[in-house]
C-alpha cells in the first residue's frame, strides 16, 4: 500500500470522529504508514435551511470530497453508510462497511422520559422523512418540526426550548460520548431504521487498487451483507431522500430477517414487509421483500410525493 494516505472527512464533530477511528484502524494495521485527514465542508453541511429532500439529497454530504479522490488530495472517504446515495459514480467503490454501531434511532429530550410520555402538541424535530413517516403514524398527536444541523447544534436546539424532543441516530450520540442525553433507545418496532444506520462505509476509486485492498481489512461481511440487503430496497424503490423508506436486516446464524417499509410522512400510510432467507442470498432475500411491496401498493406513495417536490 502507500506510504501515505489522506482520509478525506466532513469536518463536523461526528464525521471526524469516523474518520479518526479509520484513522486509528490503519495505523495499527500499517504502522509504517502516514495516515492524515483532509477536513471539507460539503454543500449538505452549508445549506441548513431547507431539508434535504428539498437541496439534493444525501449526495450532498459526499460529491466534495469524491472530488479531491479524483484530484488525488486523498484516497479514501469515510461516511456514514445512511448518508451514502444507493447509486455510487461509476469510477467509485465502497471498498469497506465496518462492524455496525447500534442502528436504533434514539429519543433526546430534557423534558420528557419516552415519546410515549410526551403529550399532544408537544413539539419532535427530526431531518428525516422516514422518522416523520414513523412519527405521523403512531404518535399523530405531536407535532413534527424539520431540524438540520449537526448533533451540537441540534442539541443547542433542543435546549433552547426550540424543540421539546429530537429523534436521531443512537450511533452517532454513543460515538461522540454523549450516550447521557439519550433518554430512550426507541425499539426497532416502532422505528424501522434506514438503510445502513450505524455503519460506516469507506469509498475509493476503483481504478486505486492499493488503497482498495489496504482497506479490505475493515470490512466486516455480516454487516456488509445486511446493509447491501437494506441499500438493494432503497435502490429498487428509488432510494432518495424524498421518499420515507425504512430497510433493516438482522442475521441470526445464517439466517437473515429483512424488514422494510415505505410511506407517505404526510399521512403516516405505508406498507410494510418481512422476509427470511439465507445471509448468502441476501439479493433474492431483498428482491423478494422490493416485490412484497410493490404488491401492495408502495408505488402510489413513491410517484406522488416525487412528483409533489
Amino acid at each position: 500500500m502507500n506510504k501515505s494516505l489522506v482520509i478525506a472527512t466532513r469536518e463536523s464533530p461526528l464525521a471526524l470522529w469516523q474518520a479518526e477511528y479509520v484513522q486509528t484502524l490503519l495505523q495499527k494495521q500499517y504502522p509504517d504508514a502516514q495516515v492524515k485527514l483532509l477536513g471539507m465542508t460539503t454543500k449538505g453541511d452549508r445549506i441548513l435551511d431547507k431539508t434535504l429532500s428539498k437541496v439534493g439529497g444525501k449526495g450532498l454530504f459526499v460529491k466534495e470530497l469524491e472530488v479531491a479522490m479524483r484530484e488525488g488530495r486523498a484516497q479514501l472517504a469515510v461516511h456514514s453508510l445512511k448518508d451514502v446515495p444507493m447509486q455510487l459514480p461509476d469510477d467509485f467503490v465502497l471498498v469497506a462497511v465496518s462492524k455496525r454501531e447500534d442502528p436504533r434511532d434514539a429519543f433526546i429530550s430534557s423534558k420528557y422520559e419516552s415519546l410515549e410520555s410526551m403529550p399532544a402538541g408537544a413539539v419532535v424535530g427530526t431531518a428525516s422523512l422516514r422518522r416523520e413517516l414513523m412519527l405521523r403514524s403512531r404518535f399523530p398527536h405531536l407535532v413534527v418540526k424539520s431540524v438540520r444541523g449537526n448533533v451540537g447544534t441540534r442539541l443547542k436546539k433542543l435546549d433552547s426550548g426550540e424543540y421539546d424532543a429530537l429523534i436521531m441516530a443512537s450511533a452517532g450520540f454513543k460515538r461522540l460520548g454523549l450516550s447521557d442525553r439519550i433518554r430512550e433507545i426507541i425499539s426497532d418496532e416502532i422505528s424501522l431504521p434506514s438503510p445502513g444506520q450505524g455503519a460506516l462505509g469507506i469509498e475509493c476509486l476503483k481504478a486505486d487498487e492499493s488503497t482498495c485492498q489496504a482497506l479490505a481489512f475493515i470490512d466486516d461481511p455480516v454487516t456488509r451483507a445486511c446493509t447491501a440487503a437494506e441499500r438493494y430496497v432503497s435502490r429498487e424503490l428509488g432510494g432518495s431522500c424524498q421518499v420515507p423508506l425504512a430497510a433493516y436486516a438482522t442475521v441470526s446464524g445464517s439466517e437473515m430477517r429483512l424488514r422494510a417499509l415505505v410511506g407517505d410522512h404526510t399521512t403516516g400510510e405505508s406498507v410494510s414487509t418481512e422476509v427470511i432467507g439465507q445471509i448468502d442470498d441476501w439479493q433474492a432475500l431483498a428482491r423478494r421483500a422490493v416485490e412484497h411491496l410493490l404488491q401492495q401498493g408502495a408505488k402510489r406513495y413513491i410517484d406522488k410525493l416525487l412528483c409533489d417536490q
